[in-house]
């Protein structure tokens, strides 16, 4: 598995919201973005810990390569 970057809460649902995401709502230190059917909870932490953003990934049905490529683009 590629190892993931570290990455801010926000600098994460920017990044998705490349995948096509849209910011939907947010309750205290949780957004929610959603591109179809599809549901995501992204907290928007300073620091989010690299198997926090793997369960962000799993929920967005992204994979690791794709998320690795589009932080460095």
């Amino acid at each position: 598995m590629p190892k993931l970057p570290l990455l801010s809460g926000h600098e994460i649902i920017k990044i998705l919201q490349g995948f096509g995401f849209e910011f939907v709502r947010q309750r205290g230190s949780h957004a929610v973005l959603r591109n179809g059917s599809i549901v995501c909870v992204v907290p928007t932490h300073s620091e989010v810990k690299t198997g926090t953003l793997r369960s962000i990934l799993r929920q967005a049905q992204i994979d690791d390569d794709d998320f690795i490529k589009a932080c460095s683009s």
